[in-house]
């Protein structure tokens, strides 16, 4: 197995000072543990009924596209305010050093059709709580969710509680 979290380049003072932003670039780059990731998002979640994948901009949609070819799903996008050319829904939330908005195509998610939401890292929870809600809203149901990492000292889960949640990595401090 390769250690993953060694693999993670930890880039301080961005996009801000004080913060510093886990950067899984240098694991996209690396084929085997790319590989390894997309793999243990798909041993995790294969036995699950779900009719697609949502993948939120921008990293998290690298690991969602592999693995909705890999389990042969649609793949639904949830991007930044204004990048999407159809009529949308929109959520904004709280970021740990301000807030955002993510949006929705408003014919992404059919009513009941349960979804699986991918993202590369749970911080405060605030990206993944509004995609949530974008499905949630869309008529979807969200069947579980999966992260590379997790920032267990950022209390992300918290906020979602009523969901499956998986992460790969989790880091403490």
């Amino acid at each position: 197995m390769i250690d993953l979290r060694k693999m993670t380049r930890i880039v301080p003072d961005f996009p801000k000072p004080g913060i510093g932003f886990f950067d899984v670039t240098t694991v996209l780059k690396d084929g085997p543990a790319f590989q390894q990731v997309v793999d243990t998002l798909y041993d995790r979640f294969k036995n699950l009924q779900i009719d697609k994948i949502t993948g939120i901009e921008a990293r998290g949609f690298v690991y969602a596209a592999a693995l909705a070819y890999k389990m042969e799903k649609g793949l639904i996008l949830v991007r930044k305010p204004g990048k999407l050319p159809a009529e949308t829904f929109r959520q904004e939330y709280a970021l740990e050093y301000g807030t955002d908005a993510v949006e929705m195509h408003k014919d992404a998610v059919g009513q009941g059709e349960k979804i699986l939401v991918i993202d590369d890292l749970l911080a405060t929870g605030g990206t993944v709580t509004a995609t949530c809600k974008l499905i949630e809203e869309a008529g979807g149901t969200v069947a579980g969710i999966g992260f590379m990492i997790e920032l267990d000292f950022l209390h992300g889960r918290d906020k979602l509680k009523k969901y499956d949640i998986f992460s790969i990595i989790n880091i403490e401090e």
